[in-house]
């Protein structure tokens, strides 16, 4: 039987406060789009998957004791979510900061071949964008960075 909802082998879920201005935030400012939201009968979220490229994201409020939003925990993370872009990584770091997010790393090229950034979300989530924009090999990494990498593929 195959799989209706067509999930990925690993997805993250990543708890807020408020979990419904998380969704309409995470579309603003970082593009994710809805892909189902399901709520009791009060209207209150209590689960919600977020699609980005061939990437799932769920969203969760702060239903137990072991899950808090960076909000509710100091600041503190305890992961950071990596999200692969296909093109216009500086377009998508502009767009995120005007939504509001905090960019705690501008784009910068990386010796491995990405451009990256990163930034904190309404809530204090960290996030990291990527886009490949030239090929490397294991050994140019190397010399660039001055480390040894294995696995390298």
């Amino acid at each position: 039987m195959s799989d209706p909802f067509r999930r990925p082998t690993m997805t993250s879920a990543v708890f807020y406060r408020d979990p419904a201005a998380a969704l309409d935030w995470l579309e603003k400012a970082f593009g994710f789009e809805r892909s189902m939201v399901i709520t009791d009968q009060e209207g209150r979220i209590v689960h919600s998957e977020m699609k980005f490229g061939d990437g799932l994201l769920m969203i969760g409020g702060e239903y137990a004791e072991h899950t808090a939003s960076p909000s509710s925990a100091n600041g503190k993370n305890t992961q950071i979510v990596h999200v692969h872009l296909s093109r216009d990584l500086d377009a998508h770091c502009a767009r995120a900061r005007a939504a509001g997010a905090v960019v705690t790393r501008e784009p910068e090229d990386q010796f491995y071949g990405d451009r990256v950034y990163a930034a904190r979300d309404l809530e204090g989530h960290e996030w990291s964008f990527g886009q490949t924009v030239r090929p490397v090999s294991r050994e140019e990494a190397e010399q660039a960075s001055g480390l040894k990498i294995d696995g390298w593929v």
